[in-house]
C-alpha cells in the first residue's frame, strides 16, 4: 500500500479570489500573477483505486473535474468510496449538495457533526437508502477506505458561525471540531484543517508524525483587521496564526514532524504570493504551502 493525498482544495471559505474581494491576492490572482485555489478539501487513498475525500467543499463539483485520480470508471462508477467532515463550516459541508445524484458513498463524521446535518432538512438530499451516514466516536480507529484505518480526535476549535450564541467559546474541546490520525502500515498523516490551539494532547500525537496537513487561514491574528476586511481576530475565528509567540511556526519548532503543509489559508494570507518575505519565512522553518492538485505520497 502507498498512502496518497491530493490536495484539491488549499484555500479557506470563500477560495482565492474570494468572490466579493478586491485585496492584493485576490486582485493578483484574478489577473493570474498568483494561482488560484479553491476551498478546504483534502481526498486520501491507500491503493490508489478507492479514495475518500475530507470535507466536502463548495467548490467539490470543479475539484473532481481536476483531480484525474477521481474521474469515473464507467457510466456511474466512481473510486469515492467515502466522505468525512471534521465539522460543520459552511466550507466543509455545503459540496455535500452536490454529491446528490445518487451516487453511494459513506459520509463520517461525528455524531455531533451528523446532529448539524439532520436538524438542516436540506441536507436530506443525500439520499439515505444511498448514502449511509455513519458516526464516529472520538479515538476510536475505522476503515475509511481498503488499506487506510482513520481515528477522529477533539482539535480546540467553536462550532460553526451560524451555530454561534452571544458568548462564544473559541477554544471548545470536543466533537464539533476535530482532527483526522490517517495510517498506512507504519506511516502516520494527520489532516487538522481548523485548530485554535496546540495543546499538550497535540503536540503528544503529532510528535513524530510522517506528514502533516494543518490550519495555515491566516499569516498574523490582527490580519483581516489591518486589512480592512473583517472585524474578527484569527482567534476569535477559531484559528492559530502562522507567525507570531503564539503562532504555528512557533508551536510546532520542537516538534518532530518529516513534512508540515499549510492548508486552508485564507484569501489575505501573504503565504499565498510565492515571492512574499511571509512565504520565504514559512519554507524556512520547513514548511509546504499547498495548493490545488498538490499530490504527497509516503
Amino acid at each position: 500500500m502507498t498512502f496518497r493525498a491530493h490536495i484539491l482544495g488549499a484555500a479557506a471559505g470563500g477560495g482565492l479570489p474570494q468572490w466579493n474581494c478586491g485585496c492584493l491576492n485576490c486582485s493578483l490572482a484574478r489577473s493570474g500573477k498568483i494561482a488560484s485555489q479553491t476551498q478546504s478539501s483534502l481526498a486520501v487513498s491507500a491503493d490508489g483505486d478507492s479514495w475518500a475525500v475530507l470535507n466536502a467543499s463548495p467548490d467539490i463539483r470543479i475539484q473532481l473535474s481536476h483531480a484525474r485520480s477521481l474521474y469515473p470508471t464507467g457510466l456511474r462508477q466512481l473510486p469515492l468510496a467515502s466522505v468525512l467532515v471534521t465539522n460543520g463550516d459552511i466550507d466543509h459541508v455545503a459540496g455535500l449538495l452536490t454529491l446528490r445524484e445518487m451516487q453511494p458513498f459513506t459520509l463520517f463524521a461525528t455524531q455531533a457533526i451528523h446532529d448539524v446535518l439532520a436538524q438542516n432538512p436540506v441536507f436530506d438530499a443525500l439520499n439515505a437508502s444511498v448514502v449511509a451516514r455513519t458516526a464516529i466516536a472520538l479515538d476510536t480507529p475505522f476503515k475509511l477506505v481498503p488499506g487506510l484505518t482513520a481515528t477522529l480526535f477533539a482539535v480546540p476549535g467553536k462550532v460553526p458561525l451560524y451555530l454561534e450564541g452571544e458568548e462564544v467559546q473559541t477554544d471548545l474541546i470536543g466533537d464539533q471540531t476535530v482532527g483526522v490520525a490517517l495510517q498506512t502500515g507504519s506511516q502516520n498523516t494527520f489532516y487538522i484543517p481548523g485548530c485554535a490551539t496546540l495543546n499538550d494532547d497535540l503536540r503528544s500525537r503529532l510528535d513524530g508524525a510522517d506528514l502533516l496537513f494543518f490550519d495555515g487561514t491566516l499569516w498574523a491574528d490582527d490580519e483581516m483587521l489591518r486589512a480592512g476586511l473583517g472585524q474578527k481576530t484569527g482567534k476569535r475565528m477559531g484559528h492559530m496564526s502562522i507567525s507570531g509567540p503564539d503562532g504555528t511556526i512557533a508551536a510546532f519548532a520542537e516538534l518532530n514532524i518529516a513534512r508540515k503543509v499549510f492548508v486552508h489559508m485564507n484569501n489575505t494570507n501573504p503565504v499565498l504570493r510565492p515571492d512574499s518575505a511571509e512565504r520565504a519565512e514559512a519554507e524556512a522553518a520547513g514548511w509546504i504551502i499547498g495548493q490545488d492538485g498538490m499530490e504527497i505520497t509516503l
